[in-house]
């Protein structure tokens, strides 16, 4: 309708018609872009918006897993001191010694979960987070768990683990797993080790295994290796918190600022 209204003024040289036509043509797809481009800003704030929902969530559950495993391998710590305590004494309890032994060997982890993250950073998407800085410290926080990874997996290989469970015989193991083992909570995560240690097996065998511990040359140098491997992740992961804390604050923070 406006262009046969302007087609008609440029056949009767009625420039103030055409100028007016020309106008409403050039205001409106002016109006249509600005529009375009609000709602296109409007978008990427609702999906910036439900990548932070998401990512808070994302690492509010690894704060609380990362947690756990912490108090978890502080007990596993404690099993190798004490471990290394009662190979070097000479009248240990066959059953305390052999327990700790086996604590000290113990491995877990809680995946990290990465879905959101790598869905934002798959599709190009990082700047419809609230800040570079956020963005840096995400990606800083996350670059971490691949070499956690790489550390913990290291875990359960190391030369410790592999001694201790070929010299306990697999009914001792098979005891220990059923009463003397791990507790699990309800998403099924390890939490800790049973309070109540139960090893229902003839004390001869415990004896005997307790025994084979302390008469292997090479159980005293494995375990120290094990200390200071345990210690790495331990310490891992007093860095994954500390991480954490600060992008999650900074999710938190950016997001809400004006």
């Amino acid at each position: 309708m406006i262009l046969r209204r302007l087609t008609t003024a440029l056949r009767k040289q009625d420039w103030f018609t055409v100028l007016i036509e020309t106008l409403i043509v050039v205001l409106g797809v002016f109006l249509g872009i600005q529009l375009g481009n609000w709602n296109g800003a409007r978008a990427d704030r609702e999906l910036g918006d439900q990548y932070e929902v998401r990512l808070v969530a994302d690492l509010e559950q690894d704060l609380a897993d990362n947690l756990i495993l912490r108090a978890y391998y502080d007990q596993v710590l404690a099993s190798v001191v004490e471990a290394d305590r009662l190979l070097a004494s000479p009248d240990a309890n066959s059953k305390d010694l052999v327990a700790a032994a086996y604590r000290a060997s113990e491995f877990s982890n809680n995946p990290t979960d990465r879905a959101t993250w790598d869905q934002i950073v798959s599709s190009g998407h990082l700047g419809l987070l609230p800040s570079q800085e956020v963005a840096d410290g995400l990606s800083e926080y996350y670059k971490f768990q691949d070499l956690n990874d790489e550390t913990n997996s290291l875990l359960q290989g190391t030369p410790y683990r592999f001694a201790v469970r070929a010299l306990i015989p697999l009914p001792l193991q098979l005891a220990i797993r059923e009463g003397c083992s791990d507790t699990v909570g309800e998403a099924g995560a390890i939490t800790g080790f049973v309070a109540v240690c139960r090893i229902d097996v003839d004390e001869a065998l415990l004896e005997a295994a307790a025994l084979e511990l302390k008469s292997s040359p090479s159980i005293r140098e494995a375990l120290r290796h094990q200390y200071s491997m345990v210690a790495t992740v331990r310490n891992n992961i007093d860095g994954n918190i500390a991480n954490l804390e600060v992008v999650i604050d900074g999710l938190r923070n950016d997001g809400a600022a004006p």
